[in-house]
């Protein structure tokens, strides 16, 4: 097996569960997706196969000193109160419940990679493949794979683990990162190859 990280990014309460923040966006197309048990059958897999796993969480302290006041994403986490680290909002959602040895990225922009741990982890593990999904799956997952494509790393995007705040929104978003990554489902992906 190559030296393989499965990233589920940004599969936090305030984003994916029934009860969030984004319950009438994400949360919607998270239910409709089945994004949440498939994505927990991917990480037992990616688990049975002796992969690593890593948790990508967007979050700000609690006076949103790292939150950048003229983004058009993240200026609406300081005015609902979203997105602090420390709080239900910014933990993973429990069904997909990090393990003990598992990577926890914490960011503060749409990519994985700036100004986060990624890429010392990437290379200290000599990880050779990226698989990833996430909620967006044009923001996130979108970024993620570009960088780490542009990183020379494999890139595999579980596509039926992700989700947009629309079909349309995810779809569009699919259809672009065919140039970039292999888009499979989880259930197809051979974590042993």
């Amino acid at each position: 097996m190559k030296k393989t990280l499965f990233l589920v990014m940004d599969m936090m309460n305030d984003l994916v569960d029934p009860e969030g923040f984004s319950k009438a966006t994400y949360g919607v197309q998270v239910a409709e997706r089945g994004v949440l048990g498939n994505t927990a059958a991917a990480i037992a897999s990616a688990r049975l196969a002796g992969g690593k796993v890593g948790y990508v969480r967007v979050g700000f302290s609690a006076d949103y000193r790292e939150c950048p006041p003229a983004s058009p994403i993240f200026s609406g986490a300081r005015a609902n109160g979203i997105f602090q680290l420390g709080t239900w909002g910014t933990e993973v959602h429990p069904c997909l419940a990090p393990k003990e040895g598992d990577f926890d990225i914490v960011k503060h922009r749409v990519s994985p990679f700036y100004a986060t741990s990624l890429e010392a982890i990437l290379r200290a593990n000599d990880i050779e493949r990226i698989v990833m999904c996430g909620v967006s799956t044009n923001g996130v997952v979108h970024s993620g794979a570009r960088e780490a494509h542009d990183r020379d790393y494999e890139v595999v995007i579980l596509e039926d683990c992700c989700a947009g705040v629309t079909a349309d929104e995810h779809m569009h978003a699919i259809a672009c990162l065919g140039r970039y990554a292999k888009i499979v489902s989880g259930a197809e992906f051979d974590w042993a190859s």
